[in-house]
């Protein structure tokens, strides 16, 4: 009865770290830190957020998310996963500053994760100004 016991807390354990390891995948995977890169090379997730990021983006946040007169630096002061994503879907005023929502925008809300593995890869350094280079599919 005893050793039935004990494999059950190991597995209990075992179970619990795999949770665990599982969940810190997924914040790596949806922050893009170093892990969206190969060989120095852009996942396909970093690699569309660069392409949504130009597309949309750098028109007030700068070339390569390093800010302009309209809108803020993304790479100096990223702000973290959830708060990024609510400011992309809803929008935020600061002062005299607007920046409107995304929400209803079929080319940006369902790839804000994307956006944010891409800002997050330049602010960590990992990836430098211009076109990454992509993994090959």
């Amino acid at each position: 009865m005893r050793s039935l016991q004990t494999v059950m807390l190991l597995l209990l354990v075992l179970c619990m770290l795999a949770l665990m390891i599982g969940a810190a995948a997924q914040d790596r995977a949806a922050t893009g830190t170093a892990s969206g890169f190969v060989d120095g090379k852009a996942d396909a997730r970093t690699y569309n957020g660069y392409r949504r990021y130009n597309a949309s983006c750098n028109h007030c946040h700068g070339p390569d998310g390093v800010g302009s007169t309209f809108g803020p630096s993304l790479v100096s002061a990223l702000p973290a996963p959830d708060a990024f994503r609510r400011i992309v879907r809803e929008g935020k005023t600061t002062g005299t500053s607007v920046m409107r929502g995304f929400a209803d925008d079929p080319n940006i809300a369902p790839y804000v994760d994307d956006l944010y593995a891409y800002l997050q890869a330049r602010a960590d350094g990992v990836l430098g100004r211009g076109r990454p280079p992509q993994l090959e599919p």
